[in-house]
């Protein structure tokens, strides 16, 4: 017997049967139909908030907050890929601006870190404010240079290698 589009099933106990809620007390899913008592939760929509506790003060706000988070104030930086850069033209020079020209990269946030996934052949003149050491190693090794820039505002300790 061939297979076809009218003879599909789903494999046998794939399929379970819909509950038939709301008829008759000796269904097992009569009278409140598997919502439990009266009240919020018994309602169509009546959903209470994630960590709601009726009134009482919720854990989250009753335990004490300590220590600081540096989040807030970390370094947000757009990533590129050495692989990216091989779409420029050999010699020219690659800056976040042009970057963001060319539609690489949406926003430069506080700046641009070269990343080192994907194969370079150009010969590139790369200005960033980071570099990953394979970035830096792919970018020297198709004779090219990598120029750090500083971040704008931030005193940064520039290592070259």
């Amino acid at each position: 017997m061939t297979m076809r589009l009218h003879n599909l099933k789903p494999r046998p106990g794939a399929k379970h049967r819909t509950k038939r809620l709301g008829s008759g007390e000796s269904s097992g899913h009569g009278k409140t139909s598997g919502r439990g008592g009266k009240g919020q939760t018994a309602r169509s929509g009546g959903t209470i908030r994630l960590g709601f506790e009726g009134g009482q003060m919720p854990l989250l706000r009753r335990i004490p907050k300590r220590g600081f988070n540096n989040k807030a104030f970390g370094l947000h930086l757009a990533t590129v890929n050495v692989g990216v850069l091989d779409n420029f033209d050999n010699g020219a020079t690659v800056t976040p601006e042009t970057l963001k020209e060319q539609g690489v990269l949406k926003k430069l946030l506080a700046g641009v870190k070269v990343l080192g996934d994907g194969d370079l052949t150009k010969k590139l003149t790369v200005k960033a404010q980071q570099f990953s050491a394979t970035a830096r190693e792919k970018i020297t090794k198709a004779g090219g240079t990598c120029e750090v820039v500083p971040l704008p505002g931030i005193r940064t300790k520039v290592v070259t290698k």
